[in-house]
């Protein structure tokens, strides 16, 4: 029972003090008998010094009680808080009563801490499951087509298509490792780097023109609207924003649908935005459609990796700018891109927006 109490910190500081006080005391008093026995102190003045040292052995337990109870808990608390927390356990949420500000300071910071640890073990957890995940469904798929290809019988039709899906998931899983250490850096990074002017107009035009294999093949009709327009920036970032929206436009919209495509200038702001008429987001998606891995249409997992809209997403905040969605479900989506002009120059005509079947 013993040994059990002296574990309990508070317990064993409490006791501490409690026997240097008292020590304290008995030394006073020893001093005092000594004194009297020598006849140095006459009664009166021994029976004085000892009301003395019963007073100061009592003051000086009180104040013992005193720190305890505004020093040394708050401090042992802490200490024990910290070891949780060195332990792995981030769901902590220390509460001060006390009147001393140092510590209502210091715990604040403390829950702070661990609310940020938390979040992180949480995102690591959840980037690590979504990693592996993202990983194993390709391997998987080239692991069953090398099986079949195994097979001497069969026909030569059927091993082409086996090679195509092997060569599919390959380009799968080195776009998914691209995108995540892209991604991956980007986060590490406070600010755009390599930026320089250039036709932000005509690098949009580039990336329709790679792209037209898509389009052309769902037959959309295109709106863009793209005005001669300078723009001070990393080329190379933003060009996966462009890729990645116009991507998602086409990908989402019907065959024979409408693809808007405009850029524009308004005060110290561009705006790029790409317009589709596809099935639309509910409200849910929305909230969500910027997180990483997140798909909010199931049936088309197998064409992305859930990594191209916060990666763009992460490009204009480094750019300083903004990136939002408007959809409706049945009524398509629009994204929007919102770029400081950073010695951006638009000129006032606007005759270059076309309409392409």
């Amino acid at each position: 029972m013993a040994n059990l109490l002296w574990r309990n910190k508070k317990l064993r500081y409490f006791f501490l003090s409690c026997i240097i006080v008292l020590a304290g005391a008995g030394v006073a008093t020893l001093v005092a008998v000594i004194l009297y026995g020598f006849g140095v102190l006459q009664s009166d003045a021994t029976i004085l010094l000892l009301c003395v040292a019963v007073a100061v052995a009592a003051v000086g337990a009180v104040l013992t009680m005193i720190i305890s109870r505004v020093i040394i808990q708050p401090v042992t608390r802490l200490s024990e808080a910290s070891q949780q927390i060195a332990r792995g356990n981030f769901d902590l949420n220390l509460t001060y009563d006390g009147a001393v500000e140092e510590f209502r300071d210091t715990y604040h910071s403390f829950n702070m801490m661990a609310k940020e640890l938390q979040t992180i073990e949480t995102l690591r957890t959840d980037f690590t499951a979504n990693v592996s995940h993202e990983f194993k469904t390709p391997l998987t798929a080239i692991e069953g087509y090398a099986v079949l290809l195994q097979d001497p019988a069969l026909p030569l039709e059927e091993q082409a298509e086996c090679v195509q899906k092997i060569l599919d998931s390959a380009s799968r899983l080195s776009d998914l490792v691209s995108n995540i250490l892209l991604l991956t850096k980007l986060e590490q990074q406070t600010s755009q780097a390599g930026t320089a002017p250039y036709r932000l107009d005509e690098q949009l035009r580039q990336v329709m023109v790679e792209l037209e294999p898509l389009w052309a093949e769902k037959q959309l009709d295109l709106k863009l609207c793209l005005p001669e327009l300078r723009y001070n920036g990393s080329e190379g970032l933003l060009y996966h924003v462009w890729s990645n929206l116009l991507r998602n436009g086409i990908k989402f919209s019907p065959k024979g649908g409408l693809l808007s495509v405009q850029l524009t200038e308004k005060a110290q702001e561009i705006y790029f935005q790409v317009t589709d008429q596809g099935p639309g987001m509910s409200p849910d998606v929305q909230r969500h459609i910027f997180d990483k891995f997140y798909q909010g249409d199931p049936s088309r997992k197998q064409e992305g990796n859930g990594l191209g809209l916060s990666l763009a997403q992460r490009i204009v905040q480094l750019c300083g700018g903004q990136i939002t969605v408007q959809s409706q479900l049945g009524q398509g989506s629009a994204f929007t891109v919102i770029l400081p002009k950073q010695n951006a120059s638009l000129p006032p005509d606007d005759s270059s927006c076309l309409a392409a079947p």
